[in-house]
Formats: structure tokens, C-alpha cells, sequence
């Protein structure tokens, strides 16, 4: 007799593996950049007004260049984006963030292989999508996608 596994079993396999993950060191990573960049005055501060200045930036890219303002809000917006990338506890949440999605990432890819070779997963990363036509489903139908 050949047994299976209800959709209750596998949620409660599913919840369990997501007690793994947050087990993890990549998460426990991830959650202390959090709580120290959650922490930091000064990083709230630079992403308040960098909030602030993207209000402006969409207000004037209505309008493109023709806005009065542009030149000066598309480099206002440049700048303190730079300094948002460049603030430690900023590029460190950053990096954790990336950390704990590539592993995500990879489970996922590993999960989905694991059932059948045909399921897509979006990685968003090159190394892990494999096969495809590389520009996207965009690229003139040359792909051979459906």
C-alpha cells in the first residue's frame, strides 16, 4: 500500500522547516542588522529624508525634464542614496539581507527540483536560472518560451 501525505502534513513539514530556517546563522545574521540598523537615529534619519526626497523625485518625473526642479531633485536623490549604500549599519543590513534571500533562494530551487525539473523559480539571480533564453520572455518571442 502506498501512502501520501495530506495538505495538512505537509503544512505542518512546511512549518517545521521554517523553524530550521529561522534557527539559522544567516537568519540570526539578518535579524541583528535589522535590530541595529531599527536602532540606529542616524540611519532613520538619512532613510526619512531619503523617503522624503523620493516623494519629490516622483513628483517631478510626471513631468521628466521639463519640471523646473529636476536636475537638482534627480541629484539630490542620487546623493543621498549613495549615502544610505555607503552608512555601515545600512550596508550591513543590506548585506545580511541579501545573505538570508540567497538562501531562500536556493531552498526554493532545491524544493522545486526536488518535484519536478519543469517548476520556475524567479531567483533573480543568473547563477541559479538556469536554461531559458537569458534576456527574459521579453526579448522578441527568439527565446522559444510560451
Amino acid at each position: 500500500m502506498i501512502t501520501s501525505m495530506t495538505n495538512a502534513d505537509i503544512l505542518e513539514e512546511t512549518y517545521s522547516f521554517g523553524e530550521i530556517i529561522t534557527s539559522s546563522e544567516v537568519f540570526h545574521i539578518y535579524m541583528k542588522a535589522k535590530q541595529q540598523l531599527e536602532q540606529d537615529k542616524e540611519a532613520q534619519e538619512m532613510i526619512g529624508n531619503f523617503r522624503h526626497l523620493k516623494e519629490k523625485y516622483d513628483e517631478v518625473q510626471r513631468f521628466g525634464k521639463y519640471h523646473p526642479d529636476f536636475k537638482t531633485v534627480t541629484k539630490d536623490v542620487r546623493e543621498a542614496k549613495r549615502q544610505l549604500d555607503t552608512h555601515p549599519s545600512i550596508a550591513d543590513f543590506k548585506k545580511a539581507e541579501k545573505e538570508l534571500e540567497q538562501l531562500l533562494g536556493e531552498v526554493s530551487m532545491i524544493i522545486a527540483d526536488a518535484v519536478s525539473p519543469n517548476i520556475k523559480v524567479p531567483s533573480g539571480n543568473p547563477f541559479f536560472d538556469q536554461g531559458g533564453c537569458g534576456g527574459g520572455c521579453g526579448s522578441g518571442g527568439s527565446c522559444g518560451c510560451s
